[in-house]
């Protein structure tokens, strides 16, 4: 299959998933300034989700990129890591709704921290198929933000239960890492 394909399926979905997101957006029912509020927490998961999905869409794209061709364990990959992603939505609502409460949120965290794990079979796979001294093996090199990632989502999940401040700071720390995009897989296919 050419990656082209792959690509415009995973954009496909991501869009879906943005699009479920905004939808949970409600209108007020007033027209006055403090009618909004009770949304700001649902913004606010919101605004959070929004640049995770976009980080992945943006470092998925980078990604694909470096790959010259897709194997059907590809596939099966990225529909793993396209699942979590689409979890997002959910999880994001139910933080919102519930005013970042403790098992909302760490709902949320086990969320991202599925999405980091899917995210590292895909890469690691695309690895192995491309061999070890490809472009994108190269690219991927010692991945130190992907390691960190889960570490991050770990002590976010544990710390919704003691305080949930933490765990969203920790939340927003770990998606501040990413929102630079990840050159490593740019200058993959510059190179290579």
């Amino acid at each position: 299959m050419d990656r082209h394909r792959l690509e415009a399926f995973s954009d496909g979905v991501i869009a879906i998933i943005i699009t479920i997101m905004v939808l949970e957006l409600k209108v007020p029912h007033g027209s006055e300034l403090a009618d909004l509020r009770p949304l700001i927490p649902v913004f606010l998961s919101y605004v959070l989700s929004f640049i995770y999905i976009g980080i992945y869409w943006n470092n998925h794209h980078h990604l694909l990129h470096t790959t010259t061709h897709v194997t059907g364990g590809l596939l099966w990959a990225n529909l793993h890591l396209l699942f979590w992603l689409s979890l997002i939505p959910f999880a994001t609502g139910w933080m919102g709704e519930n005013h970042f409460s403790s098992v909302p949120l760490a709902l949320y965290g086990f969320v991202l921290l599925m999405c980091a794990f899917a995210w590292w079979v895909l890469q690691t796979l695309m690895v192995v198929t491309h061999g070890r001294k490809s472009p994108l093996a190269l690219a991927v090199g010692r991945d130190l933000k992907g390691k960190i990632s889960p570490i991050l989502y770990l002590v976010g999940i544990i710390s919704a239960f003691l305080n949930g401040y933490v765990s969203e700071a920790i939340y927003v720390l770990a998606a501040l890492m990413w929102l630079v995009p990840d050159r490593r897989f740019e200058r993959a296919t510059h190179e290579g």
